[in-house]
């Protein structure tokens, strides 16, 4: 935050009696110049603050760079975290839950549209979401517990991975595909005035619009995110004088967190040469151009590096140095989990 002087500048270093005015007119002035922040905005720049560093506001900031920069590799992704996926894990469940529920109870209502059909539809998206879901956190498993692999290996399991990863992302496709044609006819089947059907099956068409609601909240979520960060928290910022944007950036990582990620010395390895099994526990890199994008050096023979749970790769020393100033990936932005 900017400093704000309650007096003007030439009563401090002024040295000449001529330039400094009186006592009574250098408190005169000062009382005039002074602008007391009163408790009410102090208030609000204590909760700007809180805001800016709570792990939600961190989380819908990686969503947005992610969505508006380059989407490297899954690590980068911030809907791949542990927690998010949880959240998504039991919205599923509690859907499908619900829409079971409900067919159970209204067993005897007679709508006119075939709303059954439309909500069983929904249901079976949902359970193929769940299974999407589990293949998304396997992957993410197996590329992070590939750290100290050999590079033969490496490269067998990143062509796996990458042809799973393709896999994976036509099944998410069609299921965003289905889910949009199913809300469009959900909305004509359920809004339509020219039968009653809420008086024929209320339970139903409750379960409906319920449902309807919250597609509709998801598919304006990336507008809703950028009306947030683009134009209400500029605002605010603006007018508390407080950057809402560096407020979870000015937090470093302690020790502990970093001495648990991964390193090992680099060990750059032709990829002409046969697969050498020596037992060495340091992991090999197969490539001549890799360079530490902090320093901006290649990455030499026994060096130590160190990875990032986005699967990024840096020098040891120099990530070690940006991680107690900014607890995130110098690339992705993606935060250290505390």
């Amino acid at each position: 935050m900017n400093t704000r002087y309650p007096f003007p500048m030439n009563s401090i270093c002024g040295s000449s009696p001529a330039a400094s005015p009186s006592g009574e007119e250098r408190g005169t002035v000062s009382l005039r110049n002074r602008s007391p922040r009163t408790p009410t905005s102090s208030l609000l720049v204590r909760a700007a603050m809180r805001i800016s560093r709570a792990r939600w506001f961190t989380f819908l900031r990686r969503v947005f760079h992610y969505q508006n920069g380059s989407r490297s590799n899954l690590g980068s992704n911030p809907f791949n975290s542990s927690t998010w996926m949880m959240l998504e894990f039991v919205a599923l469940v509690i859907q499908i839950s619900i829409t079971m529920f409900t067919l159970a109870l209204s067993k005897a209502e007679k709508p006119v549209w075939p709303v059954r059909i439309w909500i069983i539809g929904y249901n079976i998206g949902c359970v193929l979401s769940l299974l999407l879901l589990y293949g998304r956190y396997r992957q993410i498993n197996m590329i992070q517990g590939d750290v100290f692999g050999l590079p033969d290996l490496e490269q067998q399991r990143g062509s796996e991975e990458s042809r799973c990863s393709i896999l994976m992302h036509k099944c998410r496709t069609s299921l965003e595909l289905f889910f949009a044609i199913w809300f469009v006819m959900g909305n004509v089947w359920i809004f339509d005035s020219r039968f009653g059907s809420y008086r024929r099956a209320p339970k139903l068409h409750v379960l409906c619009i319920s449902l309807l609601a919250w597609n509709a909240l998801s598919y304006s979520f990336p507008f809703l995110l950028f009306l947030l960060l683009c134009c209400c928290v500029p605002l605010i910022s603006t007018v508390l004088g407080y950057n809402m944007n560096m407020g979870s950036a000015e937090r470093g990582a302690s020790d502990d967190q970093i001495s648990s990620l991964p390193s090992w010395r680099f060990k750059a390895v032709d990829t002409s040469s046969e697969f050498r099994n020596n037992g060495d526990c340091n992991s090999a890199i197969a490539s001549e151009d890799l360079e530490c994008c902090i320093c901006l050096a290649k990455y030499k023979d026994k060096e130590e590096v160190r990875k990032l749970p986005c699967s990024h790769m840096f020098h040891l020393k120099c990530v070690d140095q940006w991680l107690r100033i900014i607890s995130c990936c110098p690339l992705c932005k993606q935060e250290l989990e505390r």
